[in-house]
C-alpha cells in the first residue's frame, strides 16, 4: 500500500505489536529543518466494541480449485447485507472509493477465484450515478455477503506520513530519497516454470548472473550516489525510515510547499520489523513507535545499524495528481480503503468489518495490498494524513469478523454442489 505493493505494511507491521499514537518527535541531532515536523503525542483512545460472531464454516470439496485462494479455502453465505451495514460516513466514503475502482475492477483478473470481471457490471453502472447520501442502500441492493474461511479478522492501520524534506540538497536536508533505479529488474518466475506461477523475484544483472539487489546498508552508504536518482532529500533518516514503511508520504518543503511522493518499487530484500528485534534484545520495553524512535535518536550509531538490519529499501516517485495511489492503480480513500491479500479478496470489492474496536467498523473497499498483509481476513485500514490519522493508525490492532461483499449472483456459483 500507495503504498501497498510497497515493502512494509504500516507501523504495526514494523513493530509486530500495537503502536502508541505518537507523532514522530523532532530530530535530536543535526540542523533543525526550516519547517519543523509535527511533534508531541496524539491521544487516541480506542473505543471498545463487540464484534459480530463469525459464521459456521462450509468447506469446499472441489479439487480443481486453485490452492491458496479464497475459493479453495471456502466461502460461507452471509446474512442479508441490509441487516449488516451501519449507516453513516463510512458507507458514503466506501461508495466513493468503489466508484473510482470500477473501471479497473471490471477488467482485471480476480486471483481470489471469487468473481469474474463481468460480475461487477451492474453494480458499477449503478454506482456511477448513485447518490452518496444513500450509500447503505446501494450496497444492500447490489451485493451479497460471504465469509472467507473462518472469517476471523485482524486489522491494523496505515497513514500518509508528513516529514520535512527538500527538492534540493541543502544544510539540514541530506538524506537522499531515491527514484527507482533502471537496473532493478522484476522477474516473473511463472514464465520459466508452471510450478512457480504467481511468484516473482527482484534483483539486477551482474555479468552473466542475476543477483540480489543492493541492501539498505549499501544504499544508505552511497552505492547509488552519482547516478542522478535523487528525487528529493529528507531532513531526518529516522523519519524517512518510517515513511518507507508506510510506502508514501508528504514532504513539507522549506518554502512552505508540499511534495507528495509514492511507492515506485522496492529492492527485493526481505522486510524485517525492527520493533520486535529491539524488544527481543531488551533495548525497548513497550515496543511502541515512540519507544523505537526515542532509542534510535538517543543512540544514532546503534540506531543506524538497527535500521540497516531491515535490508528492504523503498524507492519513490513524485505524485502530482490525486493520491496516494493503491495497488489497484487508483487513489486510496482516507477511512474508506483497506489493504488486503488479493488471493483472498478481489481488489475493488467491499469489505464489511465488525471488530472489537469501534473506529474501523463498517464498510471499506479493498484497493491496496501490502507486504505484511497476507492471508484471509487480514486487513490494513487507511486513515489519511495528519495527527488524527497517525494517532489512530499507529495504535490500530483490532480483531473480530469480516465479510466480503460480492455482486448478487456470485455466491450461487461459488456454493453450488
Amino acid at each position: 500500500m500507495m503504498l501497498r505493493s510497497r515493502a512494509g505494511a504500516l507501523a504495526a507491521a514494523l513493530l509486530l505489536s500495537a503502536c502508541s499514537g505518537s507523532m514522530i518527535p523532532p530530530s535530536a541531532t543535526g540542523p533543525a529543518p526550516s519547517r519543523p515536523v509535527p511533534s508531541g503525542e496524539v491521544a487516541t483512545r480506542p473505543t471498545p466494541a463487540t464484534p459480530r460472531p463469525t459464521l459456521p464454516v462450509d468447506m469446499p470439496t472441489d479439487p480443481a480449485l486453485v490452492p491458496g485462494t479464497a475459493a479453495a479455502l471456502g466461502v460461507t453465505r452471509g446474512p442479508e447485507v441490509g441487516s449488516l451495514i451501519p449507516s453513516g460516513e463510512r458507507s458514503r466514503l466506501a461508495l466513493q472509493a468503489f466508484r473510482i475502482s470500477c473501471p479497473t475492477l471490471m477488467r482485471r483478473t480476480d486471483t481470489s477465484g471469487l468473481t469474474r470481471g463481468s460480475d461487477w457490471n451492474n453494480a458499477c453502472a449503478a454506482a456511477s450515478s448513485w447518490p452518496d447520501t444513500s450509500a447503505s442502500e446501494f450496497f444492500s441492493r447490489y451485493f451479497e455477503a460471504v465469509q472467507v474461511g473462518d472469517g476471523a479478522a485482524f486489522v491494523t492501520g496505515y497513514y500518509e506520513p508528513e516529514i520535512a524534506g527538500s527538492r534540493m540538497r541543502q544544510p539540514g536536508y541530506d538524506v537522499p530519497i531515491y527514484r527507482r533505479p533502471t537496473d532493478l529488474i522484476d522477474v516473473d518466475l511463472g514464465q520459466f516454470s508452471e510450478t512457480l506461477k504467481g511468484r516473482t523475484i527482484r534483483g539486477k544483472v551482474a555479468g552473466t548472473k542475476f543477483v540480489p539487489y543492493d541492501e539498505r546498508k549499501q544504499i544508505v552508504s552511497g552505492v547509488l550516489a552519482g547516478r542522478g536518482l535523487e528525487l528529493a532529500y529528507a531532513a531526518d533518516p529516522v523519519e524517512f525510515f518510517f515513511l518507507q514503511v508506510q510506502g508514501s508520504g508528504r514532504l513539507n518543503l522549506p518554502d512552505g510547499g508540499v511534495m507528495r511522493i509514492g511507492y515506485d518499487g522496492q529492492n527485493g530484500r526481505d522486510y524485517t520489523g525492527i520493533g520486535k528485534l529491539m524488544k527481543d534484545r531488551g533495548l525497548i520495553k513497550a515496543g511502541s513507535m515512540q519507544d523505537i524512535m526515542q532509542y534510535l535518536r538517543a543512540n544514532p550509531v546503534e540506531g543506524a545499524a538497527i535500521m540497516n538490519e531491515n535490508k528492504s529499501f523503498v524507492f519513490f516517485r513524485e505524485l502530482t495528481g490525486a493520491g496516494p495511489i493503491g495497488a489497484l492503480g487508483v487513489p486510496v480513500t482516507a477511512e474508506g480503503t483497506v489493504a488486503a491479500d488479493p488471493k483472498y479478496v478481489p481488489l475493488g470489492a467491499p469489505v464489511l468489518l465488525s471488530l472489537d474496536r469501534a473506529e474501523p467498523n463498517g464498510m471499506w473497499i479493498a484497493q491496496d495490498t501490502g507486504g505484511a498483509i497476507k492471508g484471509a481476513n487480514r486487513f490494513d485500514s487507511f486513515w489519511g494524513a495528519g495527527a488524527r490519522a497517525r494517532g489512530i493508525a499507529g495504535g490500530m490492532s483490532a480483531r473480530g469478523s469480516a465479510l466480503i461483499l460480492l455482486p448478487i449472483g456470485s455466491v450461487a456459483r461459488l456454493t453450488r454442489p
